[in-house]
């Protein structure tokens, strides 16, 4: 299963005419985009499945509504320009780190990791960073993980976070704010029928960092993480 060039091309054309009366008058346009991309949907539900607990988990539970909410933004247009969809345990609202999926021309990418954290989510993998980093470490710095994401993305504080020395052996990791990883996919990637296996094979090179974040965040536990 793929994505469809003809996805590529309605929102290249959303982006030009943001607006309810072009959308609504390309309305049947849409419905086929969502339906070819519900249908990707539904197949990384089951691909996914096969390393992840995916039971119950429905297309709805992993999509994105094409609308905005656009109540505290100072950007009015009334839709996003790109289709996109997260997966795991739970669906996307179940507050797990889990993967996601963002398709857009030129800009498609399957990421994850620590993007918005609450300041409790931070403390804790700050305090599993100090107790023992070699964990992680052993995950971020895989040679096989950094071929496919490369290096971690995101915001951090200038200096040492409250609490910790700026001596700190592990300063770089105890100052992200954000500890985020992404693969990017170009159009024709997307486009390919080998779409989904692609992805899901991302998705199954990332799995060991989500599961170190979840097991930090939502599990209790005593001892090392278990690799």
């Amino acid at each position: 299963m793929s994505i469809s060039i003809q996805s590529f091309e309605f929102l290249r054309d959303l982006k030009n005419n943001n607006n309810r009366e072009w959308f609504h008058a390309n309305k049947k346009r849409y419905d086929t985009v969502k339906a070819n991309f519900e249908e990707t949907i539904k197949e990384l539900i089951s691909s996914i499945g096969e390393f992840e607990n995916m039971t119950g988990v429905q297309v709805k539970d992993c999509n994105y509504r094409i609308a905005r909410d656009v109540r505290f933004s100072l950007n009015k247009d009334p839709y996003k320009t790109w289709l996109s969809a997260s997966f795991s345990e739970g669906g996307r609202k179940s507050g797990r780190m889990d993967y996601y999926l963002h398709i857009q021309e030129n800009e498609s990418f399957l990421g994850g990791g620590m993007y918005s954290p609450t300041p409790e989510q931070l403390a804790k993998l700050r305090q599993e960073i100090d107790y023992n980093a070699q964990e992680l470490k052993q995950i971020i710095y895989n040679t096989d993980f950094v071929k496919v994401f490369g290096e971690a993305e995101g915001e951090a504080v200038k200096s040492a976070p409250k609490g910790y020395s700026k001596d700190h052996p592990e300063i770089e990791l105890l100052r992200k704010k954000q500890l985020f990883f992404w693969h990017k996919f170009s159009n024709e990637e997307v486009c390919s029928p080998d779409f989904v296996k692609n992805v899901t094979e991302t998705c199954r090179t990332l799995k060991p960092f989500l599961d170190f974040l979840n097991h930090v965040f939502f599990e209790n536990h005593e001892g090392d993480f278990e690799l």
